[in-house]
């Protein structure tokens, strides 16, 4: 099924250069989960972006490819409910080669969205 207008993922709504990366993990806040670390900062655009960086230290290209498809999905499926001009950036760890699709969306939900990570520091 192809996506919706809003569910689509263009572009514009992607970190593309390294000045971009090197800003967001200089300057942005952190989050740690398990499995991943999530760096979100506001930015000037309208839309929020992602930016995703998976080492070789995780496995080889396939388990890498297949972790950015699936936070890709995540990000362009709840895109909506994301906080509005706000880049992020996901940087996974080893442990997530091991993790089916499921587990890494709950995992990006629980560190992405702003209600749930309130809910958990407190």
């Amino acid at each position: 099924m192809a996506p919706t207008g809003s569910e689509r993922f263009p572009k514009t709504a992607r970190l593309r250069k390294r000045p971009q990366f090197l800003n967001l993990s200089r300057t942005g806040s952190k989050f740690q989960s398990a499995h991943f670390v999530v760096i979100s900062k506001t930015n000037d655009a309208i839309e929020s972006r992602l930016g995703i960086t998976v080492s070789g230290k995780v496995g080889n290209s396939v388990v890498r490819n297949r972790i950015k498809r699936q936070v890709r999905e995540f990000f362009r499926r709840h895109r909506a409910e994301l906080p509005q001009a706000t880049d992020f950036l996901i940087i996974a760890r080893s442990g997530a080669a091991t993790l089916a699709g499921e587990l890494i969306a709950s995992e990006l939900e629980r560190a992405m969205m702003p209600a749930r990570r309130a809910q958990r520091i407190s």
